[in-house]
């Protein structure tokens, strides 16, 4: 048997993930930290040095390109059908930097103040390369956001978005849809 770049079905199970679905490909060069909290669906794809942290859900025909970072401390779900391009990072929770506080994760609770929230990726999602996710955020059903933008707020279905901080540019077709379900009843 040949060695692939992605764990084969032994070494998978071996991971500790919560659950995980179907034709799963993981990158022998990803890293999880607190994998028994992470469920995979059915056709995920996850490339090499990606780190995935915490409470993380990932549906169906999911891929997360490489250098990716979803740190899942608060959640963080992904939904069917969603993309994550490379280099883009999650985050589910983040310290204070007003100054009042300490920052870190050596540093004692008390002396800190993090805080954050779920980050909701809906289906048919798209997020650019470089793009910057903040805790709290939801992003609606087949919404686009362009590569290098910050993403500190909630995004409207079916539009494209992009910017610092990311803004509406226009609405996005969702003729993807019917792709994705005629898809599904070939598959099946």
């Amino acid at each position: 048997m040949s060695k692939t770049s992605f764990y084969n079905k032994t070494e998978l199970a071996k991971l500790g993930l919560k659950s995980y679905g179907r034709n799963v490909l993981i990158s022998r060069e990803a890293s999880f930290y607190g994998a028994g909290n992470i469920v995979l669906g059915d056709s995920v794809r996850i490339d090499d040095f990606c780190i995935l942290s915490g409470k993380i859900t990932i549906g169906s025909f999911v891929h997360i390109s490489a250098y990716a970072a979803l740190y899942g401390s608060k959640g963080i779900k992904i939904k069917d059908f969603s993309g994550i391009s490379p280099r883009v990072t999650i985050f589910s929770a983040t310290d204070n930097f007003n100054g009042k506080y300490l920052i870190g994760p050596l540093v004692p609770s008390k002396y800190t103040n993090v805080t954050g929230g779920k980050v909701v990726i809906n289906k048919f999602v798209q997020i650019g390369a470089g793009s910057v996710i903040m805790p709290k955020v939801s992003i609606g059903e087949g919404a686009a956001v362009g590569a290098l933008s910050f993403v500190n707020r909630k995004i409207k279905a079916w539009t494209i978005n992009a910017g610092i901080p990311v803004k509406f540019i226009k609405h996005r077709d969702k003729g993807l849809v019917n792709n994705a379900n005629r898809f599904l009843k070939v598959k099946e």
